[in-house]
């Protein structure tokens, strides 16, 4: 089958081992999704379920308070969330983020990391909106923010 969760774990397998292959996945999958691409995260750790993302801390997507701008942190957070989901679903589901939020906790400055863990529900023959988690920290593994996703899941 050639669903997006078999292409993305396909392309993940093939070029995650290699040097700066995690960079280059996050490079080709910004390539096919634009805007997710816009704020150059590198995905570190893909697997079905957890995704976990570093987003560097560079003037494009700062702020005027120097640090990173909130819509970024949302950007980076929906990011792991959609990775996880995308490679936990099974081909016969589709999701679709119907909302999307973020709580923050502080400044974020320095390197920063994105991680989302989702445990796909029963999808029977109603849509189910289930909420998922991003948590993004500092350096310091302090939490910047909370970026919560609802995704609706269906047949």
């Amino acid at each position: 089958m050639n669903s997006p969760r078999d292409r993305l774990a396909r392309l993940w397998g093939r070029l995650a081992p290699l040097p700066a292959g995690r960079w280059l996945f996050s490079r080709v999958f910004g390539w096919f999704v634009p805007y997710s691409g816009s704020v150059g995260a590198t995905v570190v750790r893909l697997e079905p379920g957890h995704c976990e993302l570093r987003l560097r801390d560079r003037r494009a997507i700062r702020n005027h308070l120097r640090s990173v701008h909130a819509v970024a942190l949302v950007n980076a957070g929906e990011m792991a969330s959609g990775l996880a989901m995308t490679l936990a679903l099974d081909p016969a589901i589709r999701g679709i983020v119907v909302s999307i939020g973020a709580e923050y906790s502080k400044k974020a400055r320095g390197q920063l990391t994105a991680s989302a863990r989702v445990t796909v529900p029963p999808v029977g023959a109603d849509p189910v909106d289930h909420p998922v988690e991003t948590v993004i920290t500092d350096a310091a593994g302090d939490v910047v923010c909370r970026v919560g996703t609802v995704w609706r899941l269906a047949r």
